[in-house]
């Protein structure tokens, strides 16, 4: 893959940095070292006031009890949430890493406890003062001069190299033993590799002691960084079960909002925790499975490859959808969930082209994530689109509806290269494809997403200049 799609992304919970995402047919890459912490810049600072002054703005008029919980699941999910996932992935790293070294420690004290076990019962054998070393070369020696070669074994005992030159240099037994153990200790000698059994066993013993050590050592930090991992993941839990029950009072409270502004702010909230909530289901039910094709894209079906299918999110139901599509809609006159069964082939009078449901999209892809989440609210949708760019004209090929009006529950398909609102380009190769989740009042829609360049899956943002990109219906 030629090019990274770099740029500056909110992900489920709040503002991150995408170093690289690549979305292709299922596939996104992250060519980027893990993601460390950084420090909050002047200009996401200003944004994250603009916007919390905004947020409160819409809430004029509304009862100081529901607007506080607006305003604190808003703060959840744009800044306690965003920063509690960052502790617990970089708690997580430590703790995996700290146990790797101790691990790989405790193997190199686990092989010199054997090589002293090894060395002891030779000692048994021949004792303290034999010299392995100058014994292994001997017997090559030996080897060589009872080998098949007589040139090899000329030159390496006497240097003869004329078996009348060898008869007059070797004319004995003795000779050959004298010419054996004097190769044998040039060659010891030579190589520095003498040291008799005594002190080698001295040696490991000195190393077993300083491994043992490290061992030690490290096993409480890896203990100890294990811990820390634990309550970081336990905090964020403890948010996001808040952010839950602040979801379910403003959901109950809903009616009495009065405003335009205030219903659209108590959406928009209420939506980006619910996306919070499907991260978090599709995380306990374990990360989908690796992918062996994981940097090929997926263009057409493949009989001769074995896809692992990745296991769908816990089933979320399915919000009620504010469709309040600005400049009016043309033919949008299903609904939202739809009607079309799990793994359906053919739905809204066409095939929908789901052969082997969503088993061909690796995992955390932005691919595999439409597939999921179309599936979800009972859209058609295809096991084998292509990459994200291609959706748009795969489904055209199947009968879907594509243009370009955004739609609760529509894949938006990004081109490859395009630019979207000055802050990042979709991969110039594969484009990406997202699932649209609101459309807002001002034109612009909040969108979920799966690719590796998130720190969740899915992700969440908002895209302003949503008549830019093409939607695939039903």
């Amino acid at each position: 893959m030629s090019r990274k799609m770099t740029r500056q992304v909110r992900p489920i919970v709040g503002l991150m940095l995408a170093s690289a995402m690549f979305c292709a047919g299922g596939v996104a890459v992250v060519a980027a070292p893990a993601p460390q912490a950084h420090a909050v810049s002047m200009s996401e600072y200003q944004a994250k006031v603009s916007n919390h002054a905004k947020l409160k703005s819409q809430l004029v008029g509304v009862s100081s009890d529901l607007a506080d919980t607006i305003l604190q699941l808003a703060d959840l999910n744009d800044n306690q949430i965003p920063a509690a996932v960052e502790a617990a992935e970089s708690a997580q790293q430590a703790a995996e890493q700290a146990q790797s070294l101790a691990e790989a420690t405790t193997q190199r004290l686990q092989a010199a406890q054997q090589d002293k076990a090894n060395l002891e019962e030779q000692i048994k054998q021949t004792g303290s003062d034999y010299d392995d070393a100058k014994a292994a070369v001997a017997q090559l020696a030996r080897e060589s001069f009872h080998g098949s070669s007589t040139s090899d074994v000329l030159d390496f005992v006497t240097d003869s190299t004329t078996a009348d030159d060898f008869v007059n240099k070797m004319q004995s037994q003795a000779a050959v033993t004298r010419s054996e153990s004097n190769a044998a200790t040039d060659a010891a000698n030579e190589l520095n590799t003498s040291m008799n059994r005594k002190d080698r066993l001295g040696a490991i013993e000195q190393k077993i002691t300083q491994l043992k050590e490290q061992a030690d050592q490290q096993a409480a930090s890896a203990q100890q960084a294990a811990s820390e991992a634990s309550a970081k993941q336990t905090a964020l839990q403890k948010l996001r079960d808040e952010g839950t029950v602040k979801r379910e009072k403003l959901e109950s409270q809903k009616s009495q909002l009065t405003t335009q502004s205030a219903k659209e702010a108590a959406d928009i909230v209420a939506m980006k925790s619910q996306i919070d909530s499907w991260n978090n289901q599709y995380n306990n039910s374990n990360n989908a499975a690796v992918n062996p094709n994981n940097n090929q894209q997926q263009s057409r079906p493949n009989n001769n490859t074995n896809y692992n299918p990745a296991p769908a999110p816990a089933p979320a139901p399915a919000p009620t959808p504010n469709n309040n599509n600005s400049g009016g809609v043309s033919g949008m006159n299903y609904a939202v969930p739809g009607n079309c069964p799990a793994g359906s082939g053919y739905c809204y009078g066409h095939n929908t082209g789901n052969t082997v449901g969503g088993a061909a999209y690796p995992s955390r892809q932005c691919t595999l994530w439409a597939y999921l989440r179309r599936s979800q609210l009972s859209l058609p949708v295809g096991s084998y689109m292509g990459n994200g760019a291609d959706w748009a004209n795969t489904a055209r090929g199947l009968g879907y509806l594509v243009n370009n009006t955004p739609h609760v529950g529509a894949a938006m398909v990004f081109a490859r290269g395009q630019s979207v609102g000055g802050h990042w380009t979709a991969d110039w190769q594969y484009g990406h494809v997202a699932v649209v989740e609101r459309v807002n009042a001002d034109g612009s829609v909040l969108i979920s997403e799966g690719g590796t360049g998130f720190a969740t899956f899915p992700a969440w943002e908002t895209i302003s200049n949503a008549g830019a990109y093409q939607y695939v219906h039903y």
